[in-house]
């Protein structure tokens, strides 16, 4: 269950045992699990299934729809242009956009959009996937609409329209797709090209787990009706088992979702707990990383009503009741209960990815067991 490149440790026997108790249950369908450790790989494993009715088994580059998981990887994506120059945190989107600068957006900045404080959470309330899924049309709407809140005053979670806005932004600024970008100046070059994904190109398509719903559409269902959540995901397009398989959603290059592997984006987030650097190569300054990890906004999500702080893209430390981040850890989860997120107080990074989707939990449990098996406090 795990590769040769993987040690024979605690942290890995105690993963693989879990794995295979909550895969042979039916608790699970099927689950990837990674893990780094001061730049060396640490735990690497998957069981289960990725499709129930081909029989398919998940494999360690089974590709798994890991929703908003995403978030976190365009933010890193995002960092990198910042170091390279081509984009600023502090540049207003209608220098990049000009249609985008009325309405009161004259002076959003690219760093509120990523930091859900630009105050556009909002889709139609008819919208249905194939309207949302036409990115040209669904981001020219947006730069047609006015501010729910003075921008950067506050923040709510831009839970779908963060995509469509950085899509939009990043063709305008570079001439290249958001998907080309990841590609050409993130995943190409620390080799995982094929497991960090936007959207699913169909030379990869037969590699992609189906999703299956546990309990997690029902979570969704049971908002209160007038819950400010359903003005940023109406129910039309809500991050359920069924629209994660529509064969329109995963051809889509929409950045406020991912497809990947666990092993793809701990590799990704080891990069990030390293200070930007991994196996001797340099992915990021850590000038620019220390400014994109840290706390942007605090307080009350105004879409969400959680309690949450903000960076450039990324979610720091964690205020749940069930922590999956470390204080001064940073990340993203998604729908579902997939997540990744980075320890650089520990040099430590740590991924799940799942395609049966349910209310988080297991992702707290064995981040914390593996940080237990490697001596890593919980602080």
């Amino acid at each position: 269950m795990h590769t040769g490149t993987v040690p024979d440790n605690p942290a890995q026997r105690r993963v693989e045992e879990v794995l295979a108790e909550l895969t042979g249950s039916g608790v699970e369908v099927g689950v990837q699990v990674a893990a780094w450790r001061d730049g060396e790989l640490v735990v690497d494993a998957w069981a289960g299934t990725a499709d129930v009715a081909e029989g398919r088994p998940m494999g360690p580059e089974t590709l798994v729809p890991a929703w908003s998981t995403g978030k976190g990887v365009a933010a890193a994506l995002v960092a990198v242009l910042v170091d390279q120059g081509v984009l600023a945190y502090d540049v207003p989107v209608a220098r990049y956009w000009p249609r985008f600068g009325v309405a009161g957006k004259e002076r959003i900045t690219l760093g509120q959009v990523l930091g859900h404080m630009a105050g556009l959470p909002q889709l139609p309330a008819d919208v249905t996937p194939e309207r949302l899924l036409d990115l040209p049309a669904m981001a020219d709407w947006i730069a047609g609409q006015r501010p729910r809140w003075e921008p950067g005053s506050a923040f709510g979670y831009h839970a779908w329209t963060y995509g469509v806005l950085l899509a939009e932004i990043l063709r305008r600024a570079t001439g290249r797709t958001c998907d080309q970008l990841l590609r050409e100046e993130l995943a190409g070059p620390l080799g995982i090209g094929d497991e960090l994904l936007f959207h699913v190109p169909e030379h990869l398509a037969s590699r992609v787990a189906t999703c299956y719903d546990g309990g997690w559409a029902a979570r969704l269902e049971r908002m209160p009706p007038g819950a400010p959540f359903f003005d940023c995901v109406p129910r039309g397009v809500l991050p359920v088992a069924e629209l994660g398989n529509r064969d329109d959603f995963r051809r889509t290059a929409l950045p406020a979702n991912g497809v990947m592997t666990a092993r793809g984006v701990a590799r990704l987030y080891a990069v990030l707990a390293c200070g930007g650097e991994l196996e001797g190569v340099r992915q990021l300054s850590a000038a620019t990383l220390k400014e994109t990890t840290t706390g942007w906004a605090s307080g009350v999500d105004r879409m969400m009503g959680t309690t949450c702080t903000m960076g450039g893209g990324f979610v720091i430390g964690d205020s749940g009741a069930k922590p999956v981040r470390p204080a001064g850890g940073f990340g993203h989860s998604g729908s579902g209960g997939s997540t990744a997120f980075a320890d650089p107080a520990h040099r430590f990074s740590f991924a799940l990815v799942k395609n049966r989707m349910t209310v988080p939990g297991l992702d707290a449990r064995l981040a914390s067991e593996i940080r237990t098996a490697l001596g890593i406090a919980s602080d």
